[in-house]
């Protein structure tokens, strides 16, 4: 029984194929440029088993004709791996929004596309591009089911007090301005994989989990639910990232509106396009880029370094108090967390205070594997594990499958 996964953009696909007898990965690849050019798009395909891949422009300018020649290239003698498309039996769609109204994952039907298309204010980047890839899977995959998995819903056991604004109440009942919370697959993903680790029940696991990539976002996991998380109403809030600002105090946008003479959307671009690293370097929004540059002499470079950092300390700092109960675990995950070792160890080294301390060795373990890296003697263990949110999308369409087909 075999899986497609899609991640829709507004001129891109991602897409994996899993086989859930052994969750294992079959075929990946991403199509890019959808609509924006008249030869077609840009197809990066892979096999895994065969290992044979394909990179070509295809004439495809939409993402129905983006699967459609998808699900013939699955089973092409060369190049797929199935003998036929009977064992493609679902799909499972990435969406950004469920709001408060979806608290897991389901199967979508045509009045679940209304509600989504509801939900268009709260997420305008990403919800169109997400719905246009599920109706044009429906379209292609007629009589196999489809799932909606969110990257808002693992984070809807947070209380009150931790996704409220201080804002009139009638902005949240009204317009439904709230903290939701954003890399929720992710944050999802890594606390099933640390219960495995750890040999521990999820329920009962205190975590902190680190996604850490261009975009970033930090976790508080009381017991197995999600009490607090850094990104807000949008994916915006939070921790300074590789092109967002993250927190920052809300007079500076009219401070800034007035002083550039500009208008809102320029102001928007510059919060999410053209700040965090780097904004504050000059230089690249990527980690390696900014670590070498700081190692090289880069005052621009350090601080941008620093102020990473110092931000992560300080989230990790409130969300252990605000857990209240010893931690079982601070994680790592994502792109830079998965892979800047010197960055976890200064992480670490700032937690001191709450009795973290790592294994330089073990830290330094090049594995995609998830793995400790603190030391026996720390009074909080710190892993690295690396996330899988198109298995875990999987897996929650399996799960839906299962329910309804078996």
């Amino acid at each position: 029984m075999k899986i497609l996964t899609i991640n829709s953009g507004s001129s891109s696909l991602k897409f994996k194929v899993f086989s859930m007898a052994s969750d294992k990965l079959l075929a990946k690849g991403v199509c890019e440029r959808i609509g924006l050019c008249e030869k077609g798009s840009d197809l990066n395909y892979k096999n895994i088993e065969s290992n044979k891949s394909r990179v070509e422009t295809i004439p495809a300018t939409s993402h129905s004709e983006v699967l459609d020649y998808l699900i013939k290239l699955f089973v092409d003698k060369e190049y797929g791996f199935l003998d036929n498309l009977d064992e493609l039996i679902a799909a499972g769609h990435r969406v950004l929004h469920g709001k408060d109204v979806y608290k897991d994952s389901i199967l979508v039907t045509k009045e679940v596309i209304e509600i989504l298309k509801s939900f268009v204010e709260l997420g305008p980047l990403h919800m169109p591009a997400n719905i246009r890839g599920i109706e044009a899977c429906m379209a292609i995959m007629k009589d196999k089911p489809m799932v909606a998995v969110f990257d808002t819903s693992f984070h809807q056991t947070m209380p009150a007090e931790a996704f409220m604004y201080g804002l009139p109440y009638e902005y949240y009942t009204d317009y439904g301005i709230r903290r939701y919370g954003f890399h929720g697959t992710s944050h999802k993903y890594i606390s099933i994989k640390a219960s495995e680790v750890m040999n521990k029940p999820a329920k009962d696991l205190n975590l902190i989990t680190l996604h850490l990539g261009n975009g970033s976002s930090i976790s508080a996991i009381k017991r197995g639910k999600v009490i607090d998380t850094s990104m807000g109403f949008t994916p915006l809030e939070g921790i300074m990232m590789g092109t967002r600002s993250g927190d920052l105090d809300p007079a500076i946008i009219p401070f800034l509106l007035h002083k550039l003479n500009c208008d809102w959307t320029t102001i928007d671009r510059i919060l999410n396009k053209k700040s965090g690293l780097l904004g504050l370097s000059g230089m690249s929004n990527d980690m390696r880029d900014i670590i070498e540059k700081k190692n090289g002499g880069s005052e621009r470079a350090k601080t941008a370094y620093d102020v990473f950092v110092y931000r992560i300390i300080k989230y990790i700092g409130a969300y252990y108090t605000a857990i209240g109960e010893k931690l079982d675990g601070i994680i790592f995950t994502a792109g830079i967390g998965e892979n800047a070792v010197d960055l976890r160890a200064d992480v670490c080294s700032r937690l001191s205070v709450f009795g973290v301390k790592i294994d330089l060795e073990k830290n330094k373990t090049i594995s995609n594997s998830a793995r400790i890296i603190s030391s026996s003697d720390s009074y909080i263990d710190v892993y690295v594990i690396p996330t899988d949110e198109e298995l875990l999308i999987a897996k929650d369409t399996y799960e839906i499958y299962k329910k309804i087909k078996m």
